[in-house]
């Protein structure tokens, strides 16, 4: 029987580092990506392109030859893009009026002002910027209350200043959410395995975590019905996503955490390792690299 060690808690400051996607249609994704979403191209092969900021990579997508019909399946609900100012995200929403783009929807989330997205091969897209922190509703058991109400699309509008379309620098992936076939066991793996904290508990239908205090850097959801199946090598969506920790001893407390718990991982080079979550999910877990 595995001995759960329940005070184990990743560093703090670790952070979402990359998203990869697996597309059918590469050239229409990166200029969906680079022309409507607002990331800018970094690199590019005959079967990859990296996006990002000009200084940092935020999304790879990876082509996939003979991908399989699009069914129900665990994987990616969305990638979100934390923009640094209320400013960037009205200059973003402007852009995406006038660029007719896809939009789903603009919430207010007590925490965040958010605008939700969907690419041409179905991966939802949140871009968003988080409110000060004496504006987030937490409660004294640290559970951060989320709410989803019309977002003030006039006052975001307001405040931004027409100079940029693109992602400024310092933006990030601020968290992903994932579709999951069993929240009990994706609760137990974030939380007893990886050492992230329970944020906020969306009835039975959804969970969030977070390394350290911030509002959530994994949510997960239901919503598709429970027991779904993983996703195929040829499968379309998330290829896999990455954490970032603070440096080596991090990675290494880790390491020997995973071990104490017999939890399988594969040590890629000596800065980074990678997992499965209960979902099929591939988690790469890389040291920061702008220390």
């Amino acid at each position: 029987m595995t001995t759960i060690i329940p005070n184990f808690q990743i560093n703090e400051t670790t952070h979402i580092g990359i998203v990869a996607l697996k597309v059918a249609n590469l050239s229409k994704m990166r200029d969906f990506y680079t022309q409507i979403i607002g990331l800018t191209l970094l690199d590019q092969t005959e079967d990859s392109v990296a996006l990002g900021t000009k200084n940092n990579v935020l999304l790879t997508l990876q082509k996939v030859e003979h991908p399989l019909p699009i069914t129900r399946k665990t994987g990616l609900f969305h990638v979100a893009f934390l923009l640094p100012s209320r400013k960037d995200l009205g200059n973003t929403l402007i852009h995406y009026i006038e660029s007719n783009a896809p939009l789903d929807g603009a919430s207010d989330h007590g925490y965040s002002e958010a605008l939700y997205l969907t690419d041409p091969e179905g991966n939802g897209i949140e871009v968003y910027r988080d409110k000060p922190r004496s504006e987030w509703d937490i409660r004294e058991d640290g559970e951060i209350v989320g709410i989803t109400i019309e977002m003030d699309a006039q006052g975001v509008v307001d405040t931004a200043d027409r100079q940029q379309t693109h992602f400024p620098e310092g933006t990030t992936v601020g968290h992903v959410h994932l579709k999951v076939a069993d929240l009990q066991k994706t609760e137990d793996f974030y939380t007893q395995v990886l050492g992230l904290n329970l944020t906020s508990n969306f009835g039975a239908q959804a969970k969030f975590f977070a390394a350290g205090s911030y509002h959530h850097h994994i949510g997960a959801n239901i919503w598709m019905g429970q027991h779904t199946p993983p996703m195929a090598e040829n499968d379309l969506g998330l290829a896999y996503y990455s954490f970032v920790v603070p440096d080596t001893a991090a990675l290494s407390e880790l390491k020997d955490h995973l071990t104490t718990l017999s939890v399988s991982f594969k040590t890629e080079t000596t800065e980074q390792m990678s997992l499965y979550d209960p979902n099929g999910i591939l988690i790469k877990i890389s040291v920061e690299t702008n220390r």
